[in-house]
């Protein structure tokens, strides 16, 4: 196979099979905030993309080079936070300094769509399967590609969810819960269920 491929059916699997929000539950806090606007939905799933992927090669490289050692499970946490850290400050100057107009549009929710726990827990994730960059970076791709279906979804539920139809004590982040929740439940009754 080639590595386009390889790269789109890893991407397939987190955007449908593993879907960070849908079957992790990762980045609800993120994903509910940024549904309410399709800007937001667009904007936090292209920065989160981003990050994933550059932070995916960089974490590639750390385990490919220093999972072996004793004590790599206790810094790994410290290594893969430091990683996105380094990846938002350098991406956060240089578009600063060769994209002003970019900075001031990205500059209220760039620093919540990088450090929530949907980026940081993809990279655990990739960092599971321990094989290739290729794969590395089709999940990271997937996984932001994943944010924007899931978030897009609930963009286009939230005028009707929020109806007047919907009892008072269920409008907003219940109702909204609850439709993650079917959501959730639909994508696992397609997946199947293995006690293997």
């Amino acid at each position: 196979m080639s590595v386009f491929t390889d790269i789109l059916i890893v991407s397939f699997i987190a955007i449908f099979l593993q879907n960070i929000i849908f079957e992790r539950a990762l980045g609800m806090n993120i994903i509910l905030y940024a549904a309410r606007k399709k800007e937001s939905v667009i904007g936090f799933s292209a920065i989160i993309t981003y990050v994933l992927v550059v932070s995916s090669c960089l974490t590639y490289l750390v385990d490919k080079y220093f999972s072996h050692l004793e004590y790599f499970s206790i810094v790994m946490p410290f290594l893969y936070i430091l990683i996105v850290s380094v990846v938002y400050i350098v991406s956060l100057v240089l578009i600063w300094l060769l994209l002003p107009r970019l900075f001031k549009k990205i500059k209220g929710y760039v620093h919540m769509s990088v450090f929530n726990v949907s980026v940081i827990g993809a990279l655990f994730l990739e960092s599971g399967f321990q094989t290739s960059l290729v794969t590395y970076l089709g999940f990271a791709l997937g996984t932001g590609v994943g944010f924007f279906v899931a978030g897009y979804l609930l963009f286009t539920a939230h005028g009707r969810l929020n109806s007047e139809l919907v009892p008072a004590a269920f409008r907003g982040i219940p109702i909204m819960l609850v439709y993650i929740g079917v959501i959730s439940l639909a994508l696992y009754a397609f997946i199947g269920y293995s006690t293997q």
